[in-house]
């Protein structure tokens, strides 16, 4: 594969702030990048080269974009596959369209995880209702999740009877689902891997990731786990990159067991929430590993420059009347870095920013990062 250097254009669809990120991880490295995202106020769009402000399947936006760019990623999975698959036929596209489409379905993700060796909680694929009619004791208690287009908790129904899982179902929309059965669990944890080739492969340090309501909360790194068990996770997810044939970032999310076993979760075709830490904490950072596997280059290093917490700004932290936190106490600390996504509006569970704090241990960093976060 031919390296793609600066002052190259790069593509890249959504401008969120993943988007964001990427983009300035790639200014900072020489490249141009045009931006596709209906919002004209897409956070990415501010720092881009070019916006085009058109929807991820305009045939004339896509066809802009394929022609200007030596190389287009995305930065979430719910963009279109097929959109990606018609780019890559003149231009370079990582991840492909098909990893794209198999990370966009809990059903197939979860069958490729299975493919690839590796563990999935116990489920059952749900496309009709004559699939949930089967005996459904093996899956319950469990959660019925929508097969597509959930994301931070949402699409997802607890359950405790076969009559709970069925009426759920109904409730859904008798859209495709999986029943994944609920187990017990320590902690949630996840690892990063960018791969270009299988001779050019790096992980990032496991995160352990705490969630409230269903949206990731807090990342300490490193986890708060034995170093075999980090190990093992990174190892996993080098496994299941290879069996995709993946080239890209990949985010693998496990589920700790009481017994210490590793179970995957889900992935996510792209850089991660639970990945930011790495802007601050690292040789190397997620949106700078994105651009060098775009691009074909070796992928950078990863070692953990500083024990790291990593915090989630919702909307909730704002004002009522939509004024701004008291940032003061941040900027104020001198081993915490805040990170905003330039949203205009606040809203609550919106992903407004982040903040990290670096300290000599994982225990004061996030005693610290708690303290900050009470007085915002």
């Amino acid at each position: 594969m031919q390296a793609i250097l600066p002052p190259a254009m790069l593509g890249i669809l959504g401008g969120g702030q993943l988007g964001r990120m990427f983009v300035t991880a790639a200014k900072r490295m020489g490249y141009r990048v045009t931006v596709l995202d209906p919002d004209a106020q897409a956070p990415a769009a501010e720092f881009a080269d070019v916006h085009l402000c058109a929807a991820y399947n305009d045939a004339e936006a896509l066809r802009t974009l394929a022609a200007s760019c030596a190389a287009i990623t995305t930065e979430f999975e719910n963009v279109n596959a097929d959109a990606m698959r018609e780019l890559a036929k003149t231009t370079r596209v990582s991840p492909s369209g098909d990893c794209v489409a198999i990370a966009q379905d809990r059903i197939a993700e979860k069958a490729w995880v299975n493919k690839a060796g590796l563990p999935t909680a116990p489920y059952l694929a749900i496309e009709s209702v004559e699939d949930i009619q089967v005996e459904l004791a093996p899956y319950l208690p469990g959660i019925l999740k929508t097969a597509r287009l959930g994301y931070d908790g949402k699409g997802q129904v607890r359950v405790n009877s076969a009559d709970e899982a069925r009426a759920a179902y109904a409730n859904l929309g008798g859209q495709a689902c999986v029943l994944e059965k609920m187990l017990d669990l320590k902690l949630e944890v996840s690892a990063i891997v960018t791969r270009v080739s299988s001779e050019q492969l790096s992980v990032f340090p496991v995160a352990e990731n705490i969630h409230k309501n269903g949206i990731l909360d807090e990342s300490i790194v490193p986890a708060r786990i034995a170093p075999a068990l980090a190990a093992q996770a990174q190892q996993m997810a080098r496994q299941l990159a290879e069996a995709l044939d993946y080239v890209g970032v990949l985010a693998v999310e496990f589920f700790v067991l009481a017994d210490d076993s590793l179970v995957i979760n889900e992935i996510a075709p792209r850089p991660h929430n639970s990945g930011h830490y790495t802007i601050d904490a690292c040789v190397s950072d997620q949106y700078q590993q994105q651009v060098r596997a775009m691009c074909g280059l070796l992928p950078g290093r990863t070692e953990l420059l500083s024990p790291v917490v990593m915090v989630n700004l919702l909307g909730d932290v704002w004002q009522a009347d939509g004024g701004e936190p008291n940032w003061n106490v941040l900027m104020e600390a001198p081993n915490a870095h805040l990170h905003l996504y330039g949203k205009k509006h606040a809203r609550p569970g919106r992903k407004m920013g982040h903040y990290t704090v670096l300290a000599t241990d994982v225990d004061a960093a996030l005693e610290q990062a708690r303290a900050l976060k009470e007085t915002l």
